[in-house]
């Protein structure tokens, strides 16, 4: 085939051949542009220094920051020996040496699992609010003519300037954070229900109708599973907002968190430890890209597939078990805090056991593909 043919087709090892020639050229480029951006820093004892602030100097601070940056030239100019270091972008090399020092150091993982069980909690909300208040108003004429207009509104909000609101409506603790990172989501996915609520095909409406269901029946059987058919594709492209969000967040109250400590390295000059953490919040998001992509194929295979296939009931079942059941906890946890900790072991548990409904059902799958 054509490489450049219009809309043209790769083959898998065409993929995979220029995924990784793209890859490499990537690391190039970074590499290059790192050395670009280096600096020469003289090793002399007491070069560097803290200039005295220029706000509202008088003519003795700038006698001062005068004789420290003649003193620093004259250093700078009888030095001998020079290092390179990189101020603004490490080299990728600096950057993967990080790693250990922010694992063990500090604890990158406890930051990166309080931020993804952040994430969580703020997505329950998000979708269990959109969900309601979408099928309210795409449904119902009375709430449609009220508030439509206002829901279209709400993506024209700033986010950022809302967060003085929020921190005087929930504090600074992890409340705020979960309600700022729940509205943040609502505001892109609550019209984005309603659109797909008036998607629905009158094909589908006409043939429950001939069939004489109910208003329940038809939201049920017709309207619930369509939409969350095309709301997963939504939901996956919202995901990559709501890390911004999160890092915003947990800028208000740093006490833990892959963006607080993102936030700290930055202050502290240690941009290899920033790059580092950036890596691994982009590989978070891929990660969350393909399990709500395995989602989709579960829980909607008529989207990719025209026949049944042995093992898809199960994998539904283990997702089903642990949407619910971890949905269930996050709701009783709100409501009455003393379940936290039986919420948090139903929650193990019923990870625990969906995913090993999702292996047989996996399992099932790869033996019926085998036979065949």
């Amino acid at each position: 085939m054509n490489l450049f043919d219009l809309r043209g087709k790769l083959s898998q090892s065409q993929r995979l051949i220029l995924g990784l020639i793209g890859f490499v050229l990537l690391v190039l480029f970074w590499w290059i542009l790192a050395e670009i951006k280096s600096v020469q820093k003289p090793i002399i004892e007491g070069y560097t220094t803290q200039l005295p602030s220029s706000i509202n100097a008088d003519e003795a601070t700038m006698a001062l920051r005068d004789s420290i940056l003649q003193a620093d030239s004259i250093a700078f100019a009888n030095a001998t020996e020079f290092e390179k270091i990189y101020p603004s972008i490490p080299p990728p090399h600096h950057v993967v040496k990080a790693f250990p020092s922010l694992i063990s150091k500090d604890e990158l993982v406890s930051n990166t699992l309080q931020s993804i069980w952040l994430n969580i909690r703020g997505y329950f909300w998000a979708i269990l609010i959109s969900l309601f208040f979408g099928f309210l108003i795409g449904l119902i004429p009375l709430f449609r003519g009220l508030f439509a207009g206002q829901v279209d509104a709400l993506r024209f909000l700033p986010l950022t300037a809302l967060v003085g609101l929020f921190t005087a409506w929930f504090g600074i603790d992890d409340g705020m954070k979960i309600a700022f990172l729940a509205f943040g989501i609502i505001i892109f996915l609550l019209p984005v229900v309603v659109q797909r609520i008036d998607e629905v095909k009158d094909v589908y409406l006409k043939t429950v109708f001939t069939l004489g269901a109910t208003d329940w029946e038809t939201i049920k059987t017709v309207y619930f599973p369509s939409v969350m058919s095309r709301l997963m594709d939504d939901i996956r492209v919202i995901t990559a907002i709501s890390w911004t969000y999160i890092i915003i967040a947990e800028l208000l109250n740093r006490q833990g968190g892959i963006g607080s400590l993102a936030y700290i390295k930055a202050r502290q000059g240690q941009m290899e430890k920033v790059f580092a953490i950036l890596i691994v919040i982009i590989l978070i998001g891929f990660l969350q890209d393909k399990l709500f992509t395995f989602f989709d194929r579960k829980l909607f295979p008529h989207k990719y597939r025209k026949t049944y296939i042995a093992g898809i009931v199960e994998s539904q079942y283990g997702i089903m078990v642990i949407l619910i059941l971890v949905a269930l906890a996050l709701l009783l946890t709100s409501l009455f805090a003393g379940l936290a900790g039986s919420m948090n072991m139903l929650m193990i548990i019923a990870t625990i056991a969906g995913i090993l409904m999702i292996f047989y059902g996996e399992f099932k799958l790869y033996s019926a593909n085998k036979e065949s």
